[in-house]
């Protein structure tokens, strides 16, 4: 079953947790003139997804759809979004069109630029092309510029059934997180490029008062200083990995 919180205002989180993975996974559902839905969740849990976000809206009337990179979590369930909501467009960096969104989806995307916003009535988001973070050159992070929420994906990612919002800092729970990874089969999760600390610190500049991850506790906070404590995470547990 998929929980229901409002995180910021008229920004709900839908969160499912599964057990096997023990990590929630969470999507974003924007109440505004034309509803924004971000991230879809995987194709699995689409049941879930669909029950909980109509009671809060008619899904069919989802106007937009964002995914911060192509992949199962983020758009696993996009063409069952798409065939339910008859407007509904996928909002996408350019380069998440040209290498795989343009050819999975059953409807063109709506690409935007980087620093490019788009309305959905009383409120504006902002996409900024973060390619190789936290992985993929497709990668793009949204936000919500009217009360500074950060729609900030696999960045503060960690595990388990937690609080769904908290004014605690998740710093110590996102470095075990890239410490398990790295001792894991599955390690190298988050990306560290030349262009690394530059993209977080424009993602820190925007001095988000809401960090909307999508694995784990939304943060509420000086999400500033949080980006750049997690930008020392991700450069001292990266780089002393490699």
């Amino acid at each position: 079953m998929s929980t229901i919180d409002e995180i910021a205002p008229n920004i709900y989180r839908i969160s499912t947790y599964l057990k096997d993975f023990d990590l929630q996974f969470s999507q974003f559902l924007v109440k505004d003139d034309e509803p924004l839905l971000m991230h879809t969740g995987l194709n699995s849990i689409f049941p879930e997804v669909k029950e909980a976000i109509a009671k809060l809206i008619d899904p069919a009337s989802i106007r937009w759809v964002g995914m911060g990179h192509f992949e199962a979590d983020e758009c696993g369930s996009l063409n069952r979004w798409l065939e339910l909501a008859p407007n509904a467009q996928t909002l996408c960096t350019p380069v998440a069109a040209f290498v795989s969104v343009n050819d999975f989806s059953i409807r063109p995307p709506h690409v935007l630029e980087h620093n490019e916003e788009i309305a959905t009535g009383k409120y504006r988001f902002r996409l900024l092309q973060t390619a190789q973070l936290p992985h993929g050159w497709d990668s793009g992070q949204f936000f919500e510029v009217t009360n500074k929420t950060l729609l900030c994906g696999d960045l503060f990612h960690h595990f388990g059934d937690v609080e769904p919002l908290t004014e605690s800092s998740i710093i110590d729970r996102a470095r075990q997180t890239l410490v398990n990874y790295e001792n894991s089969p599955y390690p190298n999760y988050i990306a560290y490029t030349p262009q690394t600390d530059r993209l977080m610190k424009e993602l820190a500049d925007l001095k988000p008062k809401t960090l909307a991850t999508m694995h784990g506790s939304v943060f509420v906070g000086d999400g500033e200083q949080a980006l750049h404590d997690l930008a020392t995470v991700i450069r001292e547990v990266m780089v002393g990995a490699g």
